[in-house]
């Protein structure tokens, strides 16, 4: 989904991961789990900085994910994590921005449809917190979407560009995604709920299934790691011991508390046209499939 929703940034994370060797390496080895989280460092910084509603700023979409200057931002990746990055400065950038200051909250539900006729649908919907505004109209919450703005309109003087306004649609993190092979037939759908690591956990799964080659469930399954400026929070029992120590001799202590609230659900096409789907244990859902495979697919 273009901007004001995080599609462009769920990208440009995996076209910098795409200038790494992480799919020569597997979610046992911490060099693999160390491109992720600087890959996801990065993406945030620019995504933070820029990503808005187009009918009030000008979002650089294609500058962010412009090849050359993907190039530079994937160069930043280094022997080990350092100081929170800053924001790049894609082609097409018309003004200068100030940094962002939101804070979203994770109430947020996704689910994915493959019916008998081949049509796909990956789903994100939200009403922000858990229950919106805690005000219903005719058995409808409404959402309080206004705390997706940024807490803070400007910085020393600058715009910040998702500041409120009136008519402006917030920033949101949701980023349903529907793959393609490049004769533009379906290959896999996923999606999560989960505030701002709803784009780790996309392209953790993603990772998962389209480097490594797992299963749509193993590749849910894999510790969620949500590394966003200086912080590091993942799931760590999930992690084995020697990859929690290979972050932490490359600069990276993952931390409980955070990245644990996903809620994947996901469907990929197997040879022969069988479709297999997973779904997130960490929430509530549950895979549910017909004989018959959609027509298309075949």
């Amino acid at each position: 989904p273009p901007p004001p929703s995080s599609g462009v940034s769920l990208l440009q994370m995996l076209a910098i991961l795409e200038r790494t060797d992480i799919a020569t390496r597997g979610p046992e080895d911490p060099q693999a789990w160390f491109q992720f989280a600087e890959a996801s460092r990065l993406m945030y910084a620019d995504r933070d900085r820029y990503v808005a509603d187009p009918a009030f700023v000008r979002v650089p979409v294609q500058g962010l994910l412009d090849p050359a200057y993907v190039a530079t931002r994937a160069a930043l990746i280094g022997e080990s994590a350092g100081p929170a990055p800053a924001a790049g400065v894609p082609p097409g950038l018309t003004a200068k921005l100030g940094a962002d200051a939101t804070n979203e909250a994770a109430g947020t539900s996704h689910f994915v449809v493959v019916d008998r006729e081949g049509n796909v649908a990956s789903m994100t919907t939200t009403v922000e917190s858990l229950f919106g505004s805690g005000r219903a109209v005719d058995g409808f919450f409404l959402n309080n979407q206004l705390t997706d703005f940024s807490f803070r309109p400007v910085e020393d003087g600058v715009p910040v560009a998702n500041a409120v306004a009136p008519g402006k649609r917030p920033r949101s993190s949701m980023a349903p995604t529907i793959v393609l092979d490049r004769e533009g037939r379906f290959v896999a759908a996923v999606g999560s709920p989960g505030g701002s690591a709803i784009l780790t956990y996309n392209a953790k799964t993603l990772v998962g299934l389209l480097a490594w080659g797992l299963t749509m469930q193993q590749a849910i399954d894999l510790p969620n790691l949500y590394a966003r400026g200086a912080d590091f929070f993942g799931e760590v029992p999930k992690f084995p011991a020697a990859v929690l120590e290979g972050l932490k001799a490359r600069g990276i202590e993952v931390k409980a508390g955070r990245g644990e609230e996903s809620g994947l659900h996901g469907v990929i096409v197997r040879p022969g046209g069988t479709l297999e789907g997973g779904a997130d244990p960490r929430r509530e859902g549950e895979w549910r499939s017909t004989p018959a495979a959609p027509a298309s697919v075949r």
